[in-house]
């Protein structure tokens, strides 16, 4: 503790790093431990299957994504075998075509992949409203992570940009958080369940108390029709 600038200086920091802190009159901190452990998925496609839906429209950038999107897969552990690639028309035929895939349950995740520029109608917006709600619906109704890799910019140098230039390869970021989720939903289907089938109680119906009730009414019953 340092009295005299009234802050504290945690160890595991070296001589020169306290001193500038000192000098520069910081308050540094050791990096704070997580209070529960968290569930995550590994990057690790070793044993897994996926399936690329790729759009043929704006083919100048959808194949630089699609390329780079089996790079990523290749590099975590994915097999060649493993990777299977379904080409659609335009963008808006991906959640049709990513739906059909995860149907299957032969993939343990779904790449989407395109490409949209907007023009000088609202056509682009309507297909982009589309393309994310499609894409989102059939990974929840289907239960199998869906990567979107689709593109959705102004400019034909800003879908370059995101193909491998300045800004990346977004085909490898998609690759890479579908392996990811592969990875967790595997996990979490692997969990033991909370609720054991000896914590339900028995239906109130099948219990003997209620059997005995039951005949005691049944009985009454009858007295009454015989009087």
């Amino acid at each position: 503790m340092d009295p005299s600038l009234g802050r504290q200086i945690w160890f595991g920091f070296t001589k020169e790093e306290t001193q500038i802190a000192k000098r520069d009159k910081l308050k540094v901190e050791s990096v704070p431990e997580w209070p529960v452990s968290a569930l995550e998925g590994s990057l690790d496609a070793s044993g897994k299957r996926f399936g690329i839906v790729v759009a043929r429209f704006n083919a100048f950038i959808t194949e630089r994504l699609l390329l780079s999107a089996c790079d990523g897969l290749l590099r975590t552990g994915a097999a060649k075998k493993d990777i299977a690639v379904v080409r659609v028309p335009g963008a808006f035929e991906i959640p049709s075509a990513a739906h059909i895939l995860a149907e299957t349950k032969k993939y343990d995740a779904i790449i989407c992949i395109g490409c949209l520029l907007r023009g000088d109608t609202a056509h682009y917006d309507v297909i982009v409203n589309e393309v994310t709600r499609g894409i989102g619906q059939s990974a929840q109704e289907t239960g199998i992570p869906h990567a979107f890799g689709v593109l959705t910019c102004d400019t034909l140098e800003q879908a370059i940009d995101r193909a491998g230039l300045k800004m990346g390869n977004k085909g490898f970021e998609a690759a890479l958080a579908a392996v990811e989720m592969a990875s967790l939903n595997a996990a979490i289907g692997s969990q033991p369940s909370v609720v054991s089938k000896k914590q339900v109680p028995p239906s109130r119906s099948a219990t003997p108390r209620n059997h005995k009730e039951h005949g005691r009414k049944s009985k009454a019953r009858k007295n009454t029709k015989r009087r």
